[in-house]
């Protein structure tokens, strides 16, 4: 049991150690991978490779200089989006407005369906209560002659 119980802790210290859990660079990587650059490529900012890019450079600097400060992840989205606009995160941030932007196209989709719904049910019901019940009964010959002189009068072009 003791030698079982020593491999699965040297198990789970080297994942952790090859998965470079914390490094810094490969938070750097995620980081810059949710950011885009701002000079109009549509690019993620650590794939922009337009030669010249006047923005790139100085963004990833940027970057940088916010990590060595210590800042997490949400307040390096902030600046970025305070001093860029939202549209330097390549996804929204979860939390306020962002949500409220998420949840209201689906549910006024979801909203839009059932008053259809609705609407159409109730059609159906106002149609099946003023629809009369057709007689089971033969036709008079009143109602024969009544038949006979709308036809005769809705006839188009002959």
């Amino acid at each position: 049991m003791y030698k079982r119980s020593l491999q699965l802790v040297l198990v789970i210290v080297v994942a952790v150690t090859m998965l470079g859990a914390g490094s810094p660079s490969t938070r750097f990587d995620q980081v810059g991978h949710k950011l885009m650059c701002t000079c109009g490529c549509a690019e993620i900012l650590l794939e922009c490779n337009h030669v010249g890019c006047p923005n790139s450079s100085v963004e990833i600097a940027e970057l940088h200089t916010q990590m060595n400060a210590g800042a997490s992840d949400s307040q390096i989205f902030k600046v970025f989006a305070a001093k860029y606009g939202p549209t330097v995160l390549a996804a929204p941030m979860r939390g306020g407005f962002d949500d409220v932007a998420w949840v209201v196209p689906f549910a006024v989709l979801i909203l839009g369906i059932l008053g259809i719904v609705l609407l159409l049910r109730m059609w159906q019901r106002r149609h099946a209560r003023l629809t009369p019940a057709l007689p089971d009964a033969p036709l008079t010959p009143e109602s024969e002659a009544l038949r006979d002189r709308i036809r005769n009068e809705t006839k188009y072009g002959e």
